[in-house]
């Protein structure tokens, strides 16, 4: 019957597609697989580099971490660099265009892309890396070439899509061209990145000039930046008067110097004089226009014009590329060590979690860095964590000594309006000096090439010439009546503590050879930016502190002018007296302490010292409820006789106590409920323990509850991206306002005639 063959030659047809379908996967799976783990890492064998002076061994644990022992210095950075580039060479390249200003040549047409090279080529960050390498110490710039050749000795003779997915991703887009070595001036320029990202305080102080311009109450903008808690949560160096925190004597290096910014720099004799401490003449950020300004000043930050330059102003800052995610309220680090005369072992333990931002890859890499004799040609044994692309370790330990990091979070950031004339010079006290030019040229795959011209003030880079946002601060910024007529705008540059060459990588290398606080403390004094809290231990039972990096001091401006001059407010930078003193705060006046009576230290991005204490670093710390639980579980421990152990240090930094609801819950559950419902909800806070495991309803409950009182109380004054966040400032601010239930932030103006 016809019928049935037609039938098997159907089922025979179909069988037949459905095994080229099997086939086709199975290809396309293999391909996949392989294209996906061709660039793996060598797990185990033997690999050959020529130029080794001996055999180098990597042992990698179960989970990967890579342990490298060498004969000698160079070959051990050598490794590194091959090592690092092995595993995560695509997240190098990546930061390494960022870093330049060069992202568009990576991914092509994007304007995002573009926007970040234009900002970065203007700030100049490669720039200054190549300076700092040509005066780095000639033995670390050996190290950054040893690292620079391993990464070369791995990226050589491969493809793209041999060293990472992501080119392979990338490639569909545009054609790539062989991947350029690696050089030592990538390794440095990474810092500038880290410095960017942790620079510290801009955002407060612009979101105060921006909730003035909403509210138009200084005393109510006050309300939202309360002063540090100090009798609640202890600083750093809590018996620390000055920068010297403790008796003991330890060495300093030399106080860096602030460059002058064009050749009008000296003081009038009305300011401070060269080198003398601003910090009694500088009052608190925010709080200058309080009986020390005329109205005009008030007047023109509650304008629309003058918001508009604050939104710009956040906007510049928000156009430079954040590759660590680190410093907002909430997200802050906590380090802090302990005196072997409260532990178990009767030696100091030290813990250090930097809450920077997950990513994929992660930030940090950990690795091992071992000579196999140390020596003093090879001085290393060190162990910790590093970023992908720089050698050495950067937070560890080595045989005798270990060290944790914070971010100290100083104010190194200063906007300056510029009198630009059209013959290409700026005002500077009544004369006019030439601007400083270059030609930026920045490559876009798949694209055209976009030149853009550079200019530069004494104070810094114009940032008005690249952000369309920035050029409306010199439009609208508030000057004196005396200022220079302000034509089309004037310009805006920004003066920067990183923009100046430091001594980054050889603070890593000194450190991670350190053998003691004294040396110690000389290598942390070396990093110049970012500035953090290091936190210290050593084998001999030592544990202290030191707080490093280039903190500006500012003249302080004209007292009769209506602007701020201690860069709460962009400055007129046609006025040298609105200038940073020559010096920065010397190296011997920043805060360090050793062996405290305490028996401990907590560095978690809180106040460093006491209120009035010089210098003053910044006014916008963490309010210190993170620090503060640590500091309570070791006084309690100490207290109880209970000696610490590393399971306690462990059991710390998982504790999940929400501090800000312990302060809160017992004054809302004083409020009456006539709602059973929400009565049965407010149940659960009574016998809350106001820990947060990701099961309890309490939590939920409460965390619920706390944003919908921030939204509903808040949200109708404040301008976007002022709105509070829930941190720790937040729950100083509502604290303060319950003593009030007549305070008018409580009224929701949404709802006029109702209170």
């Amino acid at each position: 019957m016809p019928h049935v063959p037609r039938r098997r030659a159907l089922r025979l047809s179909l069988l037949g597609v459905a095994g080229l379908v099997v086939v086709v996967v199975l290809v396309a799976f293999v391909a996949t697989v392989v294209v996906v783990r061709r660039p793996f890492p060598t797990q185990d064998g033997s690999l050959s580099l020529p130029g080794l002076s001996a055999p180098v061994t990597v042992v990698r644990d179960d989970r990967g971490v890579p342990q490298v022992y060498a004969s000698t210095a160079d070959d051990l950075f050598r490794v590194q660099g091959y090592v690092q580039a092995e595993d995560r060479f695509f997240q190098m390249d990546f930061r390494r265009h960022v870093t330049a200003g060069r992202l568009s040549e990576l991914v092509g047409e994007n304007d995002t892309a573009l926007q970040a090279d234009k900002v970065v080529r203007t700030l100049g960050w490669r720039r200054v890396a190549q300076a700092e390498l040509e005066q780095a110490d000639p033995t670390s710039r050996r190290y950054l070439d040893d690292y620079a050749r391993g990464v070369n000795d791995y990226i050589d003779n491969r493809s793209p899509s041999q060293l990472g997915l992501d080119y392979s991703v990338l490639g569909l887009a545009h054609p790539l061209e062989h991947i350029e070595p690696w050089t030592a001036l990538d390794s440095v320029t990474w810092f500038k990145a880290m410095a960017w990202d942790l620079r510290g305080n801009y955002d407060d102080e612009l979101g105060r000039a921006r909730v003035y311009g909403s509210v138009k109450d200084v005393e109510r903008v006050d309300q939202l930046w309360p002063a540090y808690p100090a009798s609640r949560h202890a600083p750093i160096l809590p018996d620390a008067a000055g920068g010297a925190g403790a008796a003991t004597p330890a060495p300093s290096a030399a106080p860096s110097a602030a460059p002058s910014p064009g050749p009008s720099t000296a003081a009038p004799s009305t300011g401070p004089s060269a080198g003398a401490s601003t910090a009694a003449a500088a009052p608190r950020p925010g709080r200058l226009v309080r009986g020390a300004r005329p109205s005009e000043l008030l007047t023109a930050l509650g304008s629309a014009d003058a918001q508009g330059g604050l939104d710009a102003a956040q906007a510049a800052l928000d156009a430079v590329p954040n590759l660590l995610g680190g410093g907002a309220d909430g997200v802050g680090s906590n380090s802090w060590v302990v005196s072997g005369r409260l532990t178990s072992t009767g030696k100091p333990l030290l813990a250090n979690d930097p809450h920077l931002a997950p990513s994929i890859p992660g930030i940090w890499y950990q690795m091992g860095l071992h000579c196999q004799t140390p020596s003093q040609a090879c001085p290393f044994d060190v162990a910790g964590f590093t970023f992908a692309g720089v050698p050495g370790v950067v937070i560890g330990h080595t045989n005798r000594i270990a060290w944790g990091m914070t971010n100290l979070g100083p104010d190194v950031t200063d906007f300056y309006l510029e009198r630009v004339t059209p013959q290409g010079d700026y005002l500077r006290d009544g004369a006019t000096v030439p601007l400083q030019t270059r030609q930026e040229t920045i490559k876009v795959a798949g694209g055209d090439p976009v030149t853009i011209t550079v200019r530069s003030t004494g104070h810094g880079p114009l940032l008005s010439d690249v952000i369309d946002g920035v050029q409306a601060v010199g439009r609208r910024a508030p000057v004196a009546k005396t200022a220079p007529a302000r034509g089309d705008g004037y310009a805006v540059a920004l003066r920067w503590t990183a923009l100046t060459p430091g001594h980054d990588m050889d603070a890593v290398f000194a450190v991670d050879t350190a053998v003691d606080f004294g040396s110690f403390r000389t290598a942390v004094q070396m990093m110049d930016v970012p500035a953090q809290n290091f936190v210290y231990a050593d084998i001999d039972g030592n544990v202290g502190y030191q707080a490093p990096g280039r903190i500006p001091q500012r003249r302080g401006g004209v007292p009769s002018d209506p602007v701020p001059g201690d860069g709460t407010w962009p400055m007129p930078g046609w006025d040298s007296r609105y200038d940073w003193l020559p010096q920065y705060v010397p190296n011997d006046r920043l805060p360090w302490e050793l062996n405290p009576k305490e028996g401990f230290i907590v560095a978690a991005n809180q106040a460093v010292t006491p209120a009035g204490a010089a210098p003053a670093l910044t006014h916008d710390f963490d309010y210190g409820y993170r620090s503060q639980r640590i500091r309570d579980l070791l006084s309690a421990a100490a207290g109880a006789g209970r000696k610490l152990q590393v399971q306690d240090m462990q059991s710390m930094q998982l504790d999940t106590r929400n501090g800000i609801a312990a302060e809160l819950v017992p004054v809302l559950l004083k409020e009456k409920i006539g709602d059973p419902f929400t009565q049965e909800a407010v149940d659960l806070l009574k016998t809350w323990d106001y820990t947060e495991p990701t099961d309890s309803a309490a939590a939920a409950y409460f965390n619920a509850v706390w944003a919908a009182l921030l939204q509903l109380t808040f949200d109708d004054e404040l301008p976007p991206g002022t709105q509070p966040n829930g941190g720790g400032r937040w729950a100083e601010v509502v604290r303060n306002l319950l003593q009030d239930a007549s305070d008018p932030w409580w009224d929701n103006r949404s709802t006029p005639g109702v209170v």
